[in-house]
């Protein structure tokens, strides 16, 4: 008998331990991985009550009670089309497939309208948390229809994270704004975690700190307005040891790895002329970190200067210049990715709601922070406001906290330790805020070798000079 409320295919470590989470909160699951005895017989070696193993698609299909709700935790690219294609010859008119992986946005878009054409309903899924929060409960970013998500909005709300009750999961708009939203999620994650880093190296490198010391001060600034996932985890892994008692952070190679979606918010900035430059530059320091071998002859013939370490009497001003400066970071990391969905909410007509945005980032997610209760109070009052950093409490902490920036990437200068998403966030603020840029030389130098004209501030009209006539 066809009564099983949703199925899953893809199980790998996301998927199933979503699998997992759905059926503990009452859900009857069907599961299906390609490669059945590799993976389905090592993972579910003990039956899992409500969770039941197809070996075939077809069998797999027909256990689902209509309409049929298919999701699919897969590779995103080609393997998701592929497999969209294969579900065709199963599913009927209204089945629902859902695509949890972390697609690209503008292939979700594709997707819905394609399955649209078909009769199938869509959903493209963002979901956060990693590992842990599959299986206890992750943030939920859904996009596609709203008769839609109502198919499995019970099932996304028992299982989303809860954030004082409150469930992490909102319909967010149609078809790419789920996956787009998980995106620029995943964005601001990058920039978070390269200014976590180059606070690590300035406390180790300039303050001395040993990993202890360093894991204490994560652990406090974690009880203040610092207070986040990453903020937390930072504190753990630098206390973490292996048997012999080695600190495990010591000996864990310096070149960070990417998986493309913050490859894709800096993309996305570029598209929608939007300068998401701390975003860029920390992905940008990814690719610098993986160049290690080129580094490494660097250091031996490129000179600088030595790292010394700060006196005594400066330590305690200095870390919590590092302290204040890392907040501001953060404001304006996360500033710029809120300005991004909001050029991308107008560019593609989706009214995203940035306060419900926010809320569903409290809980479940990688980014999850306490100040995002301050963002979503601020787009509650105002869906459509010019930019984060005018409102009152984040315009108040950063004409309070620029200095401390600025201290202490003088101080990272002075000792040649790189700070580049500190510095792009530095050199944001100070454009931002200033009124007559050196852009008009570059409008002149455009007009001069290409004749692309320019505006005056003195008179109305488009203006064109023959600069080479005397």
């Amino acid at each position: 008998m066809s009564s099983h409320d949703i199925g899953i295919i893809g199980m790998g470590v996301m998927g199933k331990n979503l699998a997992c989470n759905i059926a503990n909160t009452g859900y009857k699951v069907s599961v299906f991985n390609r490669s059945y005895n590799k993976t389905m017989k090592k993972l579910f070696k003990k039956p899992i009550e409500r969770l039941f193993p197809y070996l075939a698609i077809k069998d797999f299909i027909n256990s689902l009670r209509k309409p049929r709700c298919v999701m699919l935790m897969i590779q995103s690219g080609n393997p998701v089309d592929e497999l969209i294609h294969t579900l065709l010859s199963y599913l009927c008119s209204g089945d629902l497939i859902i695509d949890g992986g972390n697609s690209f946005y503008l292939d979700t878009v594709k997707r819905f309208h394609f399955l649209q054409k078909k009769s199938i309903q869509f959903l493209g899924v963002g979901i956060s948390g990693g590992s842990e929060g599959a299986l206890k409960g992750p943030s939920i970013m859904p996009g596609g229809t709203i008769e839609a998500y109502e198919l499995v909005a019970p099932i996304f709300k028992n299982i989303s994270a809860k954030y004082h009750k409150e469930e992490c999961v909102e319909y967010l708009g149609p078809d790419g704004a789920g996956h787009y939203v998980k995106m620029v999620h995943n964005g601001i994650e990058y920039s978070d975690m390269q200014l976590i880093a180059e606070t690590y190296s300035l406390l180790k490198n300039l303050v001395g700190m040993n990993n202890i010391e360093l894991s204490n001060i994560f652990e406090y600034w974690n009880k203040g307005e610092l207070c986040s996932y990453l903020i937390e985890i930072t504190g753990n892994i630098l206390r973490k040891q292996d048997e012999d008692g080695n600190f495990i952070i010591d000996y864990i190679l310096d070149s960070a790895s990417n998986k493309g979606t913050g490859i894709w918010t800096a993309k996305s900035g570029l598209d929608l002329y939007a300068p998401c430059s701390v975003i860029t530059e920390s992905v940008f320091a990814r690719y610098l970190s993986s160049c290690k071998a080129n580094r490494m002859i660097a250091s031996t013939i490129l000179s600088g200067p030595k790292i010394f370490k700060i006196s005594n009497l400066d330590k305690e001003k200095f870390i919590k210049d590092i302290r204040k400066a890392l907040f501001l970071g953060k404001i304006i990391s996360y500033a710029q990715g809120f300005g991004l969905m909001k050029k991308a909410s107008e560019c593609y007509s989706w009214n995203l709601s940035f306060s419900k945005i926010a809320k569903i980032f409290r809980s479940g997610c990688i980014i999850r922070a306490n100040l995002l209760n301050n963002i979503a109070e601020a787009y509650s009052e105002n869906n459509d406001l010019i930019d984060l950093l005018f409102t009152p409490i984040f315009r108040d902490i950063i004409n309070r906290y620029h200095l401390s920036l600025r201290n202490i990437i003088g101080m990272a200068v002075c000792n040649g330790i790189s700070v580049p998403v500190f510095s792009a966030a530095l050199s944001y603020y100070d454009a931002y805020r200033t009124v007559n840029s050196s852009a008009n030389l570059i409008q002149a130098q455009r007009d001069y070798f290409g004749s692309h004209t320019y505006h005056r501030i003195d008179q109305s009209g488009i203006f064109h000079t023959d600069w080479l006539d005397k």
